[in-house]
């Protein structure tokens, strides 16, 4: 049988709040599925409350608000946090990405989870609506 874990796009109103939503979707009030880009991809591998099986889909409703909220102005907030935590080997290419986050080109934030759970998942894991 597949789970179906459901984001509601409208509350999505940054990446904290998105952090929160796929949390609680897939394992209860409070839960944990990533607070980073790198920990949201290893979860979606298995193991952190999805089916060993992988038979389970990611549907996300009103992904239209969600690609707002997560769009070029979030990014580049997300970047600026992160520029200064960064490996010196590192700065020079999150300062570009921060450059055209700003600009309002390059991916966005929502770009970004879409691409990791459809790297990171089999087809037709992510319905979004």
């Amino acid at each position: 049988m597949t789970v179906t874990y459901v984001i509601e796009g409208s509350e999505v109103t940054g990446l904290e709040r998105f952090w929160d939503l796929i949390g609680e979707a897939v394992n209860g009030p409070g839960g944990y599925f990533g607070r980073n880009l790198d920990a949201f991809a290893d979860c979606l591998g298995g193991g952190f409350g999805t089916p060993a099986d992988g038979s389970y889909v990611i549907e996300w409703r009103d992904h239209a608000a969600s690609a707002r909220a997560l769009g070029h102005e979030e990014t580049a907030r997300r970047l600026e946090g992160l520029l200064g935590r960064a490996h010196p080997t590192n700065r020079a290419r999150v300062g570009r990405e921060l450059a055209e986050a700003r600009t309002g080109r390059g991916p966005t934030l929502f770009d970004q989870l879409v691409g990791i759970i459809e790297d990171r998942t089999g087809p037709g894991t992510l319905l979004l609506r």
